[in-house]
């Protein structure tokens, strides 16, 4: 079992300010990325690489039919994550056993993309080990990486990415709009002084101004953000003051990398004094954060430890656990009126709220730190926003904030200075991320699995920084042991085996100790080393995990232990002791403790074996009885696997048509939890019922597109002899059945659909249409059947009348765009574009999108 991976969005990310000017380095950065594979801009922190580089590799686009996808380093610390990141980034869901970057390279051999890495250079080894493998071992893949430092590859061309120019103050400036700085300033302005633009009384100061900053487009716009309460002339008189202090008297000998130093250290200033402190502590966050987070980390006296089992997701008495009700929400809020000392902080009056107060230039921090109060932690983020020190961005369950790299390091440094208040921070982050996940973990099995998997997706770069701290700041090592393992379900359901993997590997050697979290440990570390096919480490660690927990007299910790071991067995297809081993399981039932996402996978894998061995009727009870509980809970990730076994069982029966009702019904759920390993599954599946029932061009699409999803987990079907025969089955019945042009062309089609296309096909087309009513024009004539389809409109799908934004959402699907796309060119969500189709598919009465293209053509 396992698989689901529902992905941040490593897609080119959309701009939400204007471009400037850069006609002359992106022409350079196009015409070097068609005639090399690896380009990497370079140049100082603030300059503007990333921007730069996500215009070329947008531009170039056309030229990748595979994609153009983005890795995002800022957030990553460790070196040994960077292949998983580039994996991610890639979407793919490698399950092999052979190392992370080899399985990388091996299963983009055949693709041609382009690969945007940014931030590299606080991981120059890893990522200049990336890139090599992928410019050694593949044809396809070309790479366009920001640093501020090269690679060092031979193959590596450079685009040295410069300031923006800026003309002389005191030359000509009748031409403004030919300079990209004094161009980039007024936009920014006029973003908070609505109606500011370049005039002839403002241009000289204005590119004074600019040219003090040297041109650098971050040090340009904090100091923009400063016209909401300053002038240009005022704002130049104050800067001039600043780079006095630190250049010793003239301005003009300040080195560039002090110049933007300069600029953040005097937004630094004007900000309020518990600005400053929310900066410098949201500076342990990595990637984008929501306001929950800010407020547990930022607030004094809001560090949680994790008391005993039920706060550690061990024996909560909530729903997904033996024995009690559903959580409110995955919400754990902070305690209300929580002002309890800080780890790390002191009793100490707040500063000013006038902004005078100062801290730049490497003055010391004051004696004592402020308390904030999570209320205070809210304006503080407001007044960061306006200043343009955090960004703003959409979350999948509301809005995020981030911040920017550059400034990231600033305040990191900045709370480096004040004694405690970095481990502090971290702990309660940490503490943050531990409750957060144990919240998810008792939530897991019930209706909210969609959202939970999409936060913890969002919230990943912070379980990493989380787990990092804990296993190397002294006495949090169990505490990373216990997070780890609250995120059993996470690593194994979410498709993250090898990072789970690695995790666990690390805090099991960093806790020696016979704990309860060791046990857990264990089995978990157990059930990814299978996931991975190194079944004898996994067996092992399944028995030790059992071992330590009967020690221990821990019941559930031993059956979750058992039901490794059991589905291990499975694997090594020893069926008679699989099916004694799970037939006991299921007749104890759930102890107390236990997690029912194990309970289930007991019941999946029981009708797994009785299949095998022939015993199809046992196996459709066994199955029904999971599914009524998977049906109780809301749950839908154990459920899509109870509904393939039945499809399974259904195959065995030769009963087709259960079989491929209940197989589609499994992939509606596998996608909606994004179980791309389950999705590839039953793609094979329902192209063996399409051979068994004579739809051989429906076979040959989706044996097209079951290969290209399994393609990102494993070419080789894990080795797999059952796999591959029924694959192998299913291709030969349909090559025999088609004509050779006729096979390829269907093969093709479906090798060429994305995910979201693949499931949409094979839930919706192939099914024997009603007899339709046959619809006339206006004429009086018959309304054309789609050419593809063959589909006739019906006369309910002609009297409908759609909204506005549904017909243009038709109009898209009748052009042939995938839902993302339609999203992406209507600027909304990708699940308010899929909410428009199916509404479009109720209110005409259709099942598939062709059925919609037919519909739109007989409207022109």
């Amino acid at each position: 079992m396992g698989g689901s991976a529902p992905r941040r969005d490593h897609r080119l990310p959309v701009e939400t300010t204007s471009f400037v000017d850069r006609r002359g380095e992106l022409a350079v950065g196009r015409e070097l990325l068609a005639r090399a594979r690896l380009v990497t801009l370079t140049g100082p922190g603030g300059v503007g690489k990333t921007r730069l580089a996500t215009r070329i590799a947008a531009g170039a686009r056309r030229a990748f039919p595979d994609g153009v996808r983005m890795v995002h380093l800022s957030g990553l610390d460790d070196p040994a994550l960077v292949p998983l990141a580039a994996a991610d980034a890639l979407d793919l869901y490698d399950h092999s056993a052979r190392p992370p970057l080899r399985a990388l390279v091996e299963q983009v051999r055949d693709r041609r993309l382009l690969l945007l890495i940014d931030n590299c250079e606080h991981l120059l080894p890893a990522c200049a080990e990336l890139a090599a493998a992928l410019l050694h071992g593949t044809t396809g893949v070309r790479i366009l990486a920001t640093s501020r430092h090269r690679l060092g590859l031979t193959e590596e061309h450079l685009l040295d990415v410069r300031p923006l120019p800026v003309p002389d103050p005191d030359g000509d400036l009748s031409a403004p709009e030919g300079y990209p700085a004094l161009a980039l300033f007024a936009d920014r302005a006029a973003a908070v002084v609505p109606g500011f633009r370049l005039t002839a009384a403002n241009r000289a100061s204005v590119a004074r101004l600019c040219r003090r900053l040297d041109g650098l487009p971050l040090a340009i716009e904090l100091a923009a953000v400063r016209m909401r309460v300053l002038d240009v002339t005022q704002l130049l008189d104050r800067l001039d003051d600043r780079y006095r202090l630190l250049s010793g008297g003239s301005p003009a000998a300040l080195p560039r990398h002090q110049t933007l130093r300069a600029a953040v250290d005097w937004s630094h200033e004007l900000c309020t004094g518990r600005e400053q402190l929310v900066w410098a502590r949201l500076s342990v966050l990595a990637g984008s954060f929501d306001l929950e987070t800010a407020e547990a980390v930022c607030a004094d006296g809001t560090s949680w430890p994790a008391e005993g089992r039920g706060e550690s997701g061990f024996l909560a008495d909530r729903d997904g656990w033996v024995g009690g009700n559903r959580p409110e929400g995955l919400r754990a809020e902070p305690p209300a009126g929580s002002r309890g000392a800080a780890p790390g902080g002191a009793e100490g009056a707040a500063p000013p709220e006038d902004g005078t107060r100062r801290g730049g230039g490497g003055e010391e921090p004051p004696a004592t730190t402020p308390r904030l109060h999570p209320d205070e932690v809210l304006d503080a983020v407001t007044g960061l926003i306006d200043k343009s020190v955090l960004s703003r961005e959409d979350g999948p369950d509301g809005i995020r904030y981030r911040l920017l790299d550059t400034l990231r390091h600033y305040g990191l440094d900045r709370l480096r200075r004040q004694p405690g208040e970095e481990p502090a921070a971290r702990r309660r982050q940490r503490d943050w991320m531990l409750r957060r996940a144990a919240a998810c973990e008792r939530a897991w099995f019930g209706p909210g699995q969609r959202e939970i998997v999409a936060r913890l997706r969002a919230d990943q770069d912070n379980l990493r920084t989380a787990l990092d701290f804990s296993l190397t700041a002294p006495d949090e090592r169990l505490a990373g042991l216990r997070l780890a393992g609250t995120l059993w379900f996470y690593w194994h359901a979410c498709g993250a085996p090898r990072e789970g993997r690695y995790w666990l590997d690390r805090a099991l050697a960093a806790n020696p100790e016979p704990t309860r979290e060791r046990a857990r440990g264990l089995w978990i570390a157990g059930l990814l080393a299978a996931a991975t096919h190194d079944l004898t480490e996994g067996i092992a660690r399944a028995r030790d995990a059992h071992a330590l927990a009967r020690d221990l007299g821990d019941e559930a910790e031993a059956a979750h232990a058992e039901y490794v071991i059991g589905v291990i067995t499975l694997f090594l297809n020893d069926l008679p002791t699989a099916l004694r081993h799970f037939e006991a399981s299921v007749a104890r039932g759930p102890v107390p403790g236990q997690h029912l996402s194990l309970h289930g996978l007991d019941q999946v894998e029981l009708a797994c074996a009785l299949g095998f061995l022939g015993e199809a009727e046992r196996a459709v009870e066994v199955c029904e009885r999971a599914r009524r509980m998977c049906e109780r809970h809301g749950e839908e990730w154990v459920h899509s696997y109870v509904l393939r076994m039945l499809a399974l069982a259904r195959t065995v029966q030769r009963d087709w048509r259960r079989a491929e009702d209940h197989a589609r019904h499994a992939l509606r759920l596998k996608l909606a939890v994004h179980d791309v390993t389950g999705i590839a599954l039953t793609l094979d599946l329902l192209a063996r019922i399409a051979t068994e029932t004579g739809d051989h061009e429906r076979a040959a699409v989706l044996l097209g597109a079951a290969d290209r999803t399994w393609a990102g987990i494993d070419r080789d079907r894990w080795g797999s002899k059952a796999l591959n025969s029924t694959r192998q089955d299913s291709e030969t019945s349909a090559r025999e059945a088609l004509p050779r042009p006729d096979y390829q062309r269907a093969y093709e089609r479906g090798a060429g659909l994305g995910l979201t296309e693949t499931v949409d096909y094979a839930v919706h087309e192939g099914r024997q249409p009603q007899r339709p009513t046959t619809a006339r024009k206006p004429n009086g004539r018959p309304r054309p059947a789609h050419p593809t389809t063959g589909v006739r409109l019906t006369a309910s799908a002609t009297g409908v009348r759609l909204t506005r934004r549904e017909n243009e959402v038709a109009e898209l699907v009748a052009q042939g765009l995938a839902n993302q796309q339609i999203a992406d060119r209507l600027v909304i969500a990708r699940r308010t574009a899929e909410g428009h189709v199916e509404r479009i598919l109720g209110k005409l009465g259709f099942s598939n999108r062709s059925q919609i293209a037919a519909w739109v053509a007989a409207q022109r």
